[in-house]
């Protein structure tokens, strides 16, 4: 038998956030999946923030490596670069190289 949601259910939930904009023409050529981790990164933000990962320009950085956004959307390594890649080049993110075994510093982009 299926469970049908309810409205009292509706605050048993939490959710990822995909801008709309994304979804425009503008993004056209955004994948879904790319759409989806620019989700996850938007979600981090708060963390960040808690943090105080704070540039001297008062730019939010975060760090999210491959690792955790495979396990976070269950593709392999080199799915996960391109993405990384596809939201670089779609201006959606700038990540900043730290050195050999360090994470990238990922700032997110406004759309």
């Amino acid at each position: 038998m299926n469970k049908y949601f309810k409205t009292s259910d509706a605050k048993n939930f939490a959710f990822y956030k995909v801008p709309k904009a994304l979804f425009e023409e503008k993004y056209k050529s955004v994948s879904t999946d790319a759409k989806m981790l620019y989700g996850l990164l938007l979600d981090r933000m708060y963390l960040s923030v808690k943090n105080g990962w704070i540039d001297k320009q008062g730019r939010v950085y975060q760090y999210f490596t491959i690792k955790s956004a495979q396990e976070k959307l269950h593709f392999g390594h080199e799915k996960i670069c391109k993405l990384f890649s596809e939201l670089e080049t779609s201006d959606l993110i700038l990540r900043k190289k730290q050195g050999q075994g360090k994470p990238s510093i990922i700032y997110l982009k406004q759309f």
